[in-house]
């Protein structure tokens, strides 16, 4: 069985969206937590969702699942403090339903660029090793610095990648490691591969996709928006394109 865990708990503070989390907010006519919910859903290897949300939002989470004919939503769970809080308790749901072999994905509700192949590419790497992280090479120079002002140190940048999600674990993997951050008092880690790390675990990555953004912050959303209304423009040109092309057919048709 494959489950996937998106957790959208979160406010959105960096977006500056004021009243509406980034999760909810409008992009091409439908919310970008559904549309992340979408790819799920719609992929055959993916038996059940369940999604970690912000307490307050869950009645218009339901209602937009509803509106959109979001399939397979097993279940919606009360958000963490933070996102591994929030991961926790969609876990646990999830785990109901699981043996410990089974794969679960893990995913934050504001990728709707994911595409299926990407979510094939994660099931079959994470039954292989158990765990599995999409990453992108890093194209920019990495510095290290403390204060925000000084740098001593770099990092060589043919060895440096940025994580991506959704990220796939066996059951019986990412269970044992929400057990020992316990144990050791781990409260935050930024993600489920960082706190495998913070463990001593190695983690298996495979190359993820660039339009697989994260949407945090406004121009992360200029971009998103940018990418859907290109599509359009592009579909909209390829029927006109398709339409002079049939019209000078006819032309050239009733001169003969």
């Amino acid at each position: 069985m494959v489950s996937a865990v998106v957790f959208a708990g979160g406010v959105g503070s960096r977006m500056k969206s004021q009243d509406v989390p980034k999760q909810f907010l409008i992009v091409d006519g439908k919310p970008i937590i559904i549309r992340t919910l979408e790819v799920f859903s719609q992929h055959p290897e993916v038996d059940e969702i369940v999604v970690a949300c912000l307490e307050s939002w869950i009645p218009v989470l339901k209602e937009q699942i509803e509106r959109y004919h979001v399939q397979k939503v097993r279940a919606i769970v009360p958000g963490g403090a933070n996102g591994h809080g929030s991961i926790h308790n969609g876990l646990v749901k999830a785990a109901e339903t699981a043996k410990g072999e089974d794969i679960v994905l893990i995913c934050d509700g504001v990728r709707p660029m994911i595409t299926a192949q990407l979510v094939s590419n994660c099931i079959r790497e994470a039954r292989e090793y158990e765990n599995a992280v999409p990453v992108t090479p890093s194209i920019d120079s990495v510095l290290e610095s403390f204060d925000g002002s000084t740098c001593r140190k770099s990092y060589k940048r043919s060895n440096m990648f940025i994580t991506q999600a959704p990220q796939g674990y066996t059951f019986r993997k990412i269970l044992w490691a929400h057990e020992e951050a316990e144990k050791r008092g781990i409260t935050n880690p930024t993600s489920s591969a960082e706190l495998l790390l913070e463990l001593g675990e190695d983690i298996h990555i495979f190359i993820g996709e660039r339009q697989n953004i994260k949407v945090t912050t406004p121009e992360d959303l200029y971009t998103l928006r940018s990418g859907y209304y290109y599509n359009r423009y592009r579909a909209f040109a390829s029927e006109e394109l398709l339409n002079e092309r049939m019209s000078e057919g006819e032309n050239k048709w009733e001169k003969q």
